[in-house]
């Protein structure tokens, strides 16, 4: 092959390859039909449905994509399963109803909300050993961490606060008031930022994690809904801080963000009562669980165009993507 036909076809391989997506792994927790929907990435469609325990909710993945997380809530207990066969390998002490857990971003330990018990469960997943409980107020639920992992944000839901603790002492150093109802809580990757979404105050609040003081709290605004029916629940904001997506329940929508200016730019239309979301570790696409339609919206995050619908099992609720 002539050196010039040579370099080209290499060219050539080269721009095909870089417009090949990577194909990813997505976990979805159906609260009421006590599964988890296997969807693959490049297909999106889905490849296996594997029975847990009862009601499924939070759900996450170790950081080399081999252990499965999920909080079986009236189970009272954590399922760690294995990807590579779907099993679930040995159950975590969790604390009673475990709703949302985040790991630390070493991969040990899990944080747990327990909402019954108005507590953080501090595990260790490795020797499966509680190394605190960390008091906090009237039903916890959100869990955010700290990029550096020093710092975690629980949200409880009738105090109406986001709890900010020292993941070294296991103490609460600060407590900030947002609206009726926090569900969520994610923290921007520089640390800048910490987004709390307020399911019935239809608010999210922005707090600066540095001095936890409160730098904008967003409203949401729909054309021909109803306000009671936008009730802010999961966020997720891209890498570089430029854009958040939030789920807004029953409005069936997902706001876009100017995560700079912190203005809603647009509202994509999704499936009915959306709850949480998870990009692509590559961020070209974001899955938003639908509980009453049963089924995931898949958006494509460059264009913020949902360009596919995935039905699933019954109440779709959480949502994780492998990171390999």
């Amino acid at each position: 092959m002539p050196h010039f036909a040579k370099a080209a076809f290499l060219g050539l391989a080269a721009a095909c390859l870089a417009g090949t997506a990577q194909a990813y792994t997505v976990y979805v927790s159906n609260e009421k039909g006590n599964s988890i929907s296997v969807i693959d990435s490049e297909t999106q469609t889905v490849k296996q449905t594997v029975p847990t325990g009862r009601r499924p909710r939070g759900i996450t993945i170790s950081n080399d994509g081999k252990s499965l997380y999920l909080c079986a809530s009236d189970d009272d207990g954590v399922e760690v399963i294995d990807t590579a066969t779907m099993k679930v390998a040995r159950t975590l002490q969790s604390g009673p109803d475990p709703e949302l857990f985040i790991l630390h971003p070493s991969g040990n330990p899990l944080y747990i909300a327990n909402e019954d018990d108005a507590q953080v469960t501090v595990v260790d997943v490795q020797q499966n050993k509680v190394l605190a409980t960390v008091p906090v107020g009237v039903e916890p639920e959100g869990m955010g961490i700290s990029p550096d992992g020093k710092m975690l944000v629980n949200t409880s839901e009738t105090t109406n606060m986001a709890h900010f603790i020292d993941t070294t002492s296991f103490q609460v150093i600060d407590s900030v008031l947002v609206d009726s109802r926090p569900r969520f809580a994610e923290f921007n990757k520089d640390n800048s930022k910490v987004w709390v979404s307020s399911e019935v105050g239809g608010t999210v609040s922005v707090i600066e994690p540095a001095t936890r003081k409160i730098l904008k709290k967003i409203e949401f605004q729909v054309p021909g809904v109803t306000a009671e029916t936008i009730q802010p629940v999961g966020v997720r904001v891209t890498k570089d801080g430029k854009t958040a997506f939030v789920a807004l329940g029953p409005a069936n929508r997902v706001a876009v963000i100017n995560g700079e200016t912190l203005e809603v730019e647009k509202y994509l239309l999704v499936g009915q009562r959306v709850w949480q979301l998870a990009f692509t570790p590559d961020e070209k696409y974001l899955y938003a669980t639908n509980g009453n339609s049963n089924d995931v919206s898949v958006i494509d995050v460059a264009s913020q165009k949902v360009i596919k619908t995935i039905p699933v099992g019954e109440a779709p609720w959480g949502v994780v993507v492998s990171p390999n």
